[in-house]
């Protein structure tokens, strides 16, 4: 699937990545390919994002690493998915 993270700022991130955890307002969500359509607020939490990802050297203090996964810290946020694309707005 495809995954654009986006900040009041910038963007963070344009890519496929193979699976993304939420910290949503109702608790912990997972989407993978071809999830149903979603539109949800998050909470302060964890984005963690399974794949492959190359992140450009200006941002890359926004994230951590490690073998497994990519995670981003959030304060708040909005997540849509429809048809395998995935739009992440995060304060």
């Amino acid at each position: 699937m495809y995954l654009e993270i986006i900040t009041p700022e910038q963007t963070l991130f344009k890519g496929d990545v193979e699976s993304i955890l939420f910290p949503g307002s109702h608790g912990d969500f997972q989407v993978l390919n071809d999830h149903a359509p979603i539109v949800s607020n998050l909470t302060k939490g964890k984005v963690k994002i399974i794949g492959k990802m190359t992140i450009q050297e200006d941002v890359k203090d926004k994230f951590e690493f490690n073998e497994k996964q990519t995670i981003l810290e959030i304060e708040s946020g909005t997540v849509e998915m429809n048809n395998n694309q995935v739009t992440l707005l995060v304060d």
